[in-house]
Formats: structure tokens, C-alpha cells, sequence
């Protein structure tokens, strides 16, 4: 019961890089439809370190609610935080890596090679 509790919590961590205009949000626990407004906090401040910037959500080691997932997606469908957390309604290009995303795109022949060799 005790590790259960302890999975629910929501660890986030950001990588940026300034040069290639991209940050990274990577989030790892349990994504549910409370806990996602903390993440789009997170992403609001990575979104306003400069504009133009992408931003790669990455939910991909996390265990999504998928209300929270549809909720990340619509971010990236419309380029918009939820008002709620952005009343401005910035400018937000957002890529969202969900779990049945990993192992697909050019890391997964990366992975592989390693894995056999």
C-alpha cells in the first residue's frame, strides 16, 4: 500500500535547450486530471523562457489518465494552455510523447541497435 502511495506522485524535469529553441518536459508518476495542472504550470514557465521555443512534453515514462492525455493534446492541437493557466493564451507549440509513442521515431532504431549489440 505504502509504494502504491509513493507512485502517485509526480516527479517533472526540464531540459532545455536554448540554442536548438527546444525545452523538454518530462514528466514520470501518475498524470491524472488534478495532478496535470501542476505539469502545465511547469510548462507555462518553459514556454515563457523564450518566445518560439518547442516544447516536447514528454509523458512517455508516466502513467497518463487518458482525460489528462486528451487534455495535453488538445495543448497541442490548439498551441494554447489551458486559460486557466495562461489567461494571455501565449503562443505554445507543444509536442506531447505519450506511452504508446515510445519505441516509435528515429530513438527506436537508436535503442534497438544498442539492445542487440
Amino acid at each position: 500500500m505504502r509504494g502504491e502511495v509513493l507512485n502517485q506522485k509526480l516527479k517533472v524535469l526540464v531540459r532545455v535547450d536554448l540554442d536548438c529553441g527546444e525545452a523538454q518536459v518530462a514528466a514520470q508518476g501518475h498524470v491524472t486530471a488534478q495532478s496535470i495542472q501542476a505539469l502545465y504550470v511547469v510548462m507555462k514557465r518553459a514556454n515563457h523562457l523564450r518566445e518560439g521555443l518547442r516544447l516536447v512534453v514528454d509523458v512517455s515514462h508516466a502513467r497518463v489518465e487518458p482525460v489528462a492525455l486528451e487534455q495535453l493534446r488538445e495543448c497541442s492541437k490548439t498551441h494554447h494552455l489551458p486559460r486557466s493557466i495562461d489567461p494571455q493564451q501565449s503562443e505554445c507549440n507543444v509536442r506531447v510523447l505519450a506511452p504508446a509513442d515510445r519505441g516509435m521515431g528515429a530513438g527506436a532504431s537508436r535503442y534497438a541497435v544498442a539492445a542487440a549489440a
